[in-house]
């Protein structure tokens, strides 16, 4: 059985052994391993059955080690890791040589953040090399936001979870890149497009690539429960599409109330606050998947700030 504790010695003497471990993160929990092991490295592939096309994040204890991974660095990112970092923000830059390509997809840059949690940050600060950490889940499901969640995933096939509580922030990092020195959103995140442009300016979009992705997340189909998952902006009508079937509902703010067919609801922040629902979205998630449903019905949330990440991730759920 996967064991689950905060034991920083133990998770050291395992990544130390060319094994894998689960993290916590402020985003999401990661599947953790030194990227400098190429054993370790595949078997966070293997183990998530990851396309080896997809690339991993790096993640790295602060800002100075930045240039052991990447070899450029353009004034705007430094203008993001100093307003962001550590936090939810992910940087794809021109990788060092010395960075395995089985890390980086094959590709010439390398995508990399400071993790904002306590426990990550004091095991980063113990290793002698930065940790590759994708979302800790098999490939396309649900991102885990407790370390319960990695340990239901994974049951016998990782040796530990570093247990750091619930997730604050619930949704994975925003990934921006650079063309010509200039930001591009290759993946929307926990941190507001909105307030990188406050630092950068306007930020180009793109944000999907089925084919050769410069950064994780960039799949169309992504962070899917396995229960058939609708999105509308308009729940109360496609519930009439849905007779006599056992229907959950996602819903932002205020709930469904007599609905016969309702078995499972979820509200996400009943005061309103994106950020709360967000924090809020895939632990919903993965309790609604366990009701044995026959439908999910997700309420298509405002398009502004983390509003914005939350349709995104409901989209791509909801992708067949």
């Amino acid at each position: 059985m996967t064991l689950i504790n905060n034991s920083i010695q133990k998770a050291v003497a395992l990544l130390n052994q060319d094994q894998i471990i689960g993290i916590p993160t402020e985003t999401v929990y990661g599947l953790a391993g030194n990227i400098y092991s190429i054993p370790a490295i595949e078997s966070i592939f293997k183990m998530k059955q990851r396309p080896f096309f997809n690339p991993l994040i790096v993640h790295i204890k602060s800002v100075e080690d930045l240039p052991e991974i990447v070899s450029v660095i353009p004034e705007k990112a430094f203008m993001l890791a100093a307003a962001f970092w550590p936090g939810p923000l992910t940087l794809v830059l021109k990788k060092q040589a010395s960075i395995p390509d089985l890390v980086t997809g094959g590709k010439d840059t390398v995508a990399v953040r400071v993790p904002n949690h306590s426990l990550t940050l004091a095991l980063l600060e113990q290793l002698d090399y930065p940790l590759a950490a994708p979302s800790a889940n098999p490939f396309g499901c649900i991102s885990p936001t407790a370390a319960e969640h990695v340990a239901n995933y994974f049951k016998n096939l990782l040796p530990m979870v570093l247990d750091g509580g619930v997730c604050q922030r619930g949704i994975e990092s925003t990934i921006i890149g650079f063309d010509n020195d200039e930001p591009v959103l290759y993946r929307m995140g926990s941190l507001a497009i909105e307030d990188i442009e406050l630092i950068v300016g306007p930020v180009k979009m793109r944000t999907h690539d089925d084919n050769t992705p410069m950064a994780p997340g960039m799949l169309s189909r992504h962070y899917a429960p396995l229960t058939t998952t609708h999105m509308s902006a308009n729940v109360t009508e496609l519930l009439k599409t849905f007779v006599n079937q056992k229907i959950g509902v996602l819903i932002f703010q205020k709930g469904i109330d007599n609905h016969p067919n309702i078995v499972a609801q979820e509200i996400l922040s009943p005061t309103g606050n994106l950020a709360e629902a967000a924090s809020q979205l895939y632990a919903a998630l993965h309790r609604l998947d366990e009701c044995k449903l026959d439908v999910i019905i997700a309420e298509r949330f405002p398009d502004v700030g983390l509003g914005k990440t939350i349709n995104d991730r409901l989209e791509r759920a909801t992708k067949k």
